[in-house]
């Protein structure tokens, strides 16, 4: 399958595929088209020409291409900007690395497909043992990469949540903030391990009505939101700073506090975990953890190819580094007095 023919099959010109494809200009063409030009690569089977001219001079049949298949472990049916970014750079890295992707299993699909016949699998997002048993029933070389340590007898490559977290409350209390309230998900979730522990390392007190539990859609958190500024407004639990577990949350955040009256947006500081694209976008700015989307996908591609084709054996974690964006959602308490 060439250029042209996955440029004829979405309607659109052979450079914007090269584009996408190549990962040259994330701004070359919308979501959507660049959607649908990654659908048309996997189900045609694209290669660069360099591996398919590898591939015929070696000999070996198409199938002895790399087969790999993602198993989507954490994506709502609202869907999360995060994981649709890390899956866009593992499709770049694995066509990079001449490996072909045989599919993309949502992990409500997963009883309708099979594994065994895909030379590996990698899991985005955080998985239940159940899942895990299930997939290495039917494949062995496996590769997890999510935000949080799991410590499955598998290869990982994480970003550890509960240090994201850490970074994100020690910046908001070196601003002055003492009463942060948090949206997110609290259920073994690291993100929120490390909210409570830093809170408790400063001897802050937990206050249970500045914690909100959502499963992190944006109607979930709208309903968090008006909670918390209910009780602002009223004066019955006041607050400076709300920590959001994912960027997806903060920016709707960002969204219904323009809404407010100037003296509550300035009264609110926002800062949460991921750095996604849409994060550059907002009013104001951002304030976020940068995850390092991009290394963690072409380490965890190259991870899987290297067990595939033996190269280790021994079980390894790759852990990532994170770091502060300092943008314009953060103010300083001083400021405000």
């Amino acid at each position: 399958m060439s250029l042209k023919q996955i440029a004829s099959m979405v309607g659109t010109s052979v450079s914007t595929v090269s584009r996408v494809l190549n990962n040259t200009s994330s701004s070359c063409a919308s979501k959507e088209l660049q959607d649908k030009i990654w659908a048309a690569a996997r189900e045609t089977g694209y290669r660069p020409n360099e591996a398919a001219r590898e591939l015929k001079k070696s000999g070996r049949p198409e199938s002895a291409a790399v087969h790999i298949s993602i198993v989507m472990a954490r994506v709502t049916a609202e869907g999360d900007p995060f994981f649709s970014e890390i899956l866009r750079n593992l499709e770049i890295e694995l066509l990079k690395q001449k490996a072909v992707i045989d599919r993309i299993i949502h992990v409500e699909d997963f009883v309708r497909n099979n594994l065994s016949d895909s030379s590996g699998v990698i899991i985005l997002g955080r998985c239940s043992p159940e899942l895990l048993k299930k997939i290495q029933a039917q494949n062995k070389n496996i590769v997890g990469i999510w935000r949080n340590p799991m410590n499955f007898n598998i290869d990982e490559v994480v970003c550890d949540g509960k240090k994201a977290a850490e970074l994100a409350l020690n910046y908001l209390l070196s601003l002055g903030h003492r009463r942060i309230a948090y949206i997110g998900d609290c259920s073994y979730e690291s993100r929120y391990v490390g909210y409570c522990d830093t809170l408790f390392r400063n001897n802050i007190p937990l206050d249970y009505n500045l914690i909100k539990q959502t499963n992190q859609t944006h109607e979930e958190t709208e309903r968090a939101f008006w909670e918390l500024l209910e009780k602002k407004k009223t004066g019955e639990d006041d607050f400076s700073a709300i920590f959001c577990a994912n960027d997806y949350s903060a920016i709707r955040v960002l969204e219904l506090l323009g809404q407010q009256k100037p003296a509550i947006r300035r009264s609110i500081s926002v800062i949460s975990i991921d750095d996604i694209e849409e994060a550059q976008n907002t009013r104001p700015y951002l304030t976020t953890i940068h995850i390092p989307r991009q290394e963690m996908a072409h380490l965890a591609a190259s991870l899987l190819i290297d067990r595939i084709t033996r190269g280790h054996q021994e079980v390894v974690r790759i852990e990532f580094p994170c770091r502060i964006i300092y943008r314009d959602s953060c103010f300083s308490q001083q400021n405000l007095l």
